[in-house]
């Protein structure tokens, strides 16, 4: 619930300023906590007579209890008087939802596997018409997950990349895994990897470079002939890469 809050606030005749100052100073503090925590939207000071001190606020608060509870620990509380008025959406706020707009559901992401594979010696074609082409072929892995688990058939998997002049790498990432109940899965990564040129160089050298450290992510299509892992086939899936130095690692999520 939103509501208006007013306060009107008289010092008391022989406060001490110092007293006056510290109190301030503690409201102050107070609603930055307030504004932090989502409780207080906005704050104005309107026009007043000389002498006056007076204050309105938009606050948010589960309900009227929960309202009377924040303002009751204001340090300038004892000194104000305070007015409360509940608000009521109106139907011509330009903020509020409208009825006419068809609501979607929020993406959310499923882990489905987390592959670690090794690496071997890339095919490095050199500069072509579009690019600089390397070959790098998956060599050996193992894949974890909620529900399905195996390995990775060398031979059948490799990243067919294109390097950008600034070091980028397109990938074009195909891989063939098989589950430990037989099933055979083609799996295949179109993606990105980036990030600053001092963190590609590294990369570029075979260093071990923390993933949080350059962007690599993929969008992956799954395919498979096994009857009861159909649902690989019509989901739509994303994946996170990490590389190391001679292998690499890639976690692959389906969009709910």
């Amino acid at each position: 619930m939103e509501f208006l809050v007013g306060f009107d606030m008289t010092i008391p005749d022989g406060t001490p300023e110092s007293e006056v100052k510290e109190r301030v100073r503690a409201e102050a503090t107070a609603a930055a906590g307030l504004a932090r925590e989502g409780h207080l939207v906005r704050l104005w000071r309107p026009p007043v007579a000389s002498g006056e001190i007076t204050a309105v606020g938009l606050y948010r608060a589960e309900n009227q209890e929960e309202l009377d509870g924040l303002l009751g620990a204001l340090p300038l509380t004892g000194w104000m008087k305070i007015t409360v008025t509940p608000l009521e959406p109106h139907p011509n706020d330009p903020t509020s939802p409208r009825p006419s707009v068809f609501r979607l559901p929020d993406p959310r992401l499923e882990p489905i596997h987390r592959l670690e594979a090794t690496l071997g010696e890339p095919v490095d074609l050199g500069e072509t018409n579009h690019g600089h082409r390397r070959i790098v072929p998956l060599t050996a892995g193992a894949f974890t997950g909620p529900t399905v688990n195996g390995k990775l058939l060398p031979g059948a998997s490799a990243d067919w990349q294109t390097v950008l002049p600034d070091g980028t790498a397109i990938g074009d990432i195909r891989y063939t895994l098989q589950t430990d109940g037989g099933d055979v899965l083609y799996v295949q990564s179109r993606g990105v990897r980036h990030g600053s040129a001092e963190v590609l160089a590294r990369l570029a050298r075979g260093e071990d470079v923390d993933a949080s450290e350059y962007m690599f992510r993929t969008s992956t299509q799954i395919e498979t002939a096994a009857a009861e892992l159909d649902w690989l086939n019509k989901g739509v899936f994303v994946s996170v890469g990490g590389r190391q130095a001679g292998g690499v690692v890639y976690e692959t999520y389906l969009v709910q």
